[in-house]
């Protein structure tokens, strides 16, 4: 298959990581994965649509023909900017214009990039913040964490993390309430090949986080940036 047309591989969740469902995948050998990784890169999972930029288009999780919602109308525009510079590369990152379970209060752009594929390899997160800056687009948060030796200080670093607010501002959408963030991927700081992706990228994902429905779609709500928020309350 041509590295093009490839969608985003599943990501495998710790054995740890409450919010699996049936068909989730999980890494039962994750902590001799983590010992063979010399530095690791923890960024928040943000609750949006995995969306896709190369130089055929704007995809959403399927790759089999590029995106045309609503809620991609806005990348989908910022795409036509891009798509000559695009080169090889595959822009991976979060949309969160449209509102899922996770209302963010304090969001200041729509698409934030968490990987960079280029040809038969994942690149390095610094070569991720890299190409994100040169086509002027955010990356997910990072969240800085020690690097522990030990299998259960490390378990419990992520679990305890996970309980925090988004780096955004999270509330419920049901709610309204403050919640949690969605949960944590960890990845491998360095470049891998496709191949060894279920080893080196791992997500934590809280419990039930999920409130919207098969019929979310009719009904979406647009997510506001914190400009809009500002001119409203002035």
């Amino acid at each position: 298959m041509n590295n093009q047309s490839q969608k985003y591989d599943r990501t495998y969740h710790y054995p740890f990581s409450p919010g699996t469902t049936n068909d989730d995948r999980i890494n039962a050998q994750w902590w001799q994965d983590i010992c063979q990784i010399k530095q690791f890169i923890h960024t928040e999972k943000l609750d949006g649509e995995n969306n896709c930029l190369n130089k055929m288009g704007v995809f959403a999780r399927s790759h089999a023909t590029p995106t045309q919602s609503a809620w991609t109308s806005q990348l989908r525009q910022r795409w036509q900017l891009m798509k000559n510079d695009l080169g090889e590369l595959d822009i991976f990152g979060e949309n969160l214009y449209a509102i899922h379970s996770i209302e963010y209060a304090h969001l200041e752009e729509y698409f934030y990039v968490f990987a960079v594929r280029y040809k038969d390899k994942w690149l390095s997160w610094e070569e991720v913040q890299f190409y994100a800056s040169l086509f002027d687009l955010p990356t997910v948060p990072e969240i800085k964490l020690p690097k522990c030796q030990d299998k259960t200080d490390f378990e419990n670093m992520i679990v305890s993390q996970a309980k925090q607010a988004s780096f955004f501002q999270s509330h419920d959408v049901l709610t309204q309430k403050p919640s949690p963030m969605e949960g944590i991927v960890t990845r491998d700081a360095q470049s891998f090949s496709l191949d060894d992706f279920s080893h080196r990228v791992f997500k934590y994902v809280r419990k039930d986080h999920v409130k919207t429905d098969v019929h979310w779609k009719k009904n979406w709500r647009r997510a506001s940036l914190i400009w809009e928020k500002t001119q409203e309350s002035q």
